[in-house]
């Protein structure tokens, strides 16, 4: 006889179930498991004996085997464990088979027995409903990140016993429920605002342009001149997070197991800041087991980079593509994973080599040319917004007048993210004027004679870059859409010609 237990494993951002087949025979002691396991679920072997052991069942000496299939998808981390000993539990007659069938088994076994949380369920969960299970069975502590799964029946437990307790039918727990949208609602708040940064008004509207538009924004100034308060202040004028965002979001970090015990959903947008010694792959995702990177973990919020001429070039060129296409495709010799990376780019970079104002003087216009140059063409031509940072005077600091707080700034911009919805609400792939290409910058971006002039002015006079000439009329729609206004006049474009200063030829 083969008993079989239904269990889960992750690709990607989504899960695929497995069935795990147990088969017991008589002779010398031997415990194999097949089904392209990773050393993760090799090393279950020695855990699953110990916690069957530990938690008074009996374990015979006899011939283990253990099928993972399907064989041909390598399986890889902990989550084995359960399902496993649920297997020969049932193979030895110790637990009833009656209910396996109906439900989903994930967990880490610990040596005395009991549950240990693992990574991935969120997609495991919607895998088991998508596949009509009835419910998953799991640890405890991951069970408000299944519960966010409606119609499906979540059962944690704390230890292997009490998971035989009730497939014998000897104790009848009720299943785990969550609230989740008083839960998501509940948790939309930031702990920084806007109000918090004194002065740097004309920062503050470049960050309000970046943000009804969608747009990538790079800030050049001198240390202390706050560059990183403001980065993280973006995400609280960004309009809220949708459920579907969140639950998209979650996945990414559940599979990556840095989603917070005690948090069910990701119901913020994500504010990730990488430092500037990290690696390629770190930044996009790979390694031997294709895991995600920080341009995912930022997915749907904001990725900081500070001190962007700090960066290595081959890791800011690999960023070329995923913030052109909003995914990225990491590709090894035996697996092949997208995961989505739709995210706004928030740079911050000095204007030269100096560390103050006092030392700038004591470089010469080629030292800060070549500073300024380490920073390829391509990746300044995704980044639509340029904008200096002035260190903040005195009497700025010291004002008692209130700031506006991010909550009036994000009303303006929700109001323009609902004017591209409607206008880009027939066209796949496009939610924001950031992401039109030249079709649709031909047609919503339309300008008269007089606006005519004026771009041509800004390209021959202040020599900015023939790059520069598509990201101003996209930057002038984003304007016009906070004012409320269908047409683009001189003074949206005036103000887009203004956040293109690293385009100008006196600069690069």
């Amino acid at each position: 006889m083969i008993t079989e237990v239904f269990t889960a494993s992750t690709y990607g951002v989504d899960a695929y179930i497995i069935r795990e087949e147990t088969h017991i025979e008589k002779g010398l002691f031997t415990f194999s498991i097949v089904g392209l396991p990773d050393s993760a679920v090799k090393e279950s072997r020695d855990r699953v004996a110990a916690a069957i052991k530990n938690s008074l069942f009996h374990f015979p000496s006899r011939r283990y085997t253990v099928n993972l299939a399907p064989a041909d998808v390598r399986k890889e981390g902990s989550g084995f464990d359960l399902p496993i000993a649920i297997g020969i539990l049932c193979e030895t007659s110790q637990a009833s088979p009656v209910k396996v069938k109906d439900y989903v088994f994930t967990g880490e076994l610990s040596l005395d027995g009991k549950l240990r949380p693992v990574s991935g369920v969120l997609p495991i969960a919607l895998e088991a409903k998508k596949n009509n299970f009835k419910g998953i069975i799991l640890p405890l502590d991951n069970a408000k990140e299944a519960a966010i799964v409606e119609e499906l029946e979540v059962m944690p437990f704390e230890t292997l016993m009490e998971v035989i307790d009730f497939l014998n039918d000897e104790i009848c727990p009720q299943p785990f429920k969550v609230d989740v949208k008083k839960m998501f609602s509940q948790d939309q708040n930031y702990l920084v605002d806007f109000a918090d940064v004194k002065g740097q008004a004309e920062v503050k509207r470049a960050m309000e342009v970046a943000a009804a538009g969608s747009h990538n924004i790079i800030m050049i100034g001198l240390p202390g001149s706050g560059k990183t308060m403001l980065a993280k202040r973006l995400p609280t004028i960004l309009p809220p997070l949708t459920l579907d965002e969140a639950l998209e979001t979650t996945k990414i970090h559940s599979i990556a197991g840095i989603l917070h015990n005690s948090s069910a959903i990701i119901s913020t947008r994500p504010f990730r800041s990488p430092h500037h010694t990290a690696s390629d792959v770190s930044l996009v995702g790979g390694g031997p087991n294709a895991k995600p990177g920080e341009i995912s973990f930022s997915h749907n919020g904001v990725l900081f980079l500070d001190e962007l001429t700090e960066f290595k070039k081959n890791v800011l060129e690999v960023m070329r593509q995923p913030l052109e296409d909003r995914v990225v495709t990491i590709s090894r010799s035996k697996i092949s994973v997208m995961y989505p990376c739709n995210f706004m780019l928030v740079a911050a970079m000095n204007p030269t080599p100096a560390g103050s104002q006092k030392e700038a003087s004591m470089y010469s216009d080629f030292d800060v040319q070549k500073f300024l140059s380490k920073i390829s063409g391509p990746i300044l031509d995704r980044i639509d917004l340029h904008i200096h940072v002035n260190p903040v005077k005195y009497q700025e600091l010291s004002s008692k007048t209130e700031n506006e707080r991010s909550e009036k700034v994000r009303e303006r911009v929700i109001r323009a993210r609902d004017i591209q919805t409607l206008r880009f609400k027939e066209r796949a792939g496009i939610y924001s004027n950031s992401n039109m290409t030249s079709k649709e910058i031909k047609e919503y971006c339309k300008i008269d004679s007089d606006c005519e002039n004026l771009m041509k002015t800004a390209i021959t006079k202040l020599g900015l870059s023939a790059r520069a000439y598509d990201r101003i009329l996209k930057v002038s729609r984003t304007i016009a859409d906070l004012s409320g206004e269908d047409k683009i006049s001189t003074a949206h474009i005036s103000e887009a010609i203004q956040y293109r200063s690293l385009d100008r030829t006196s600069w690069v």
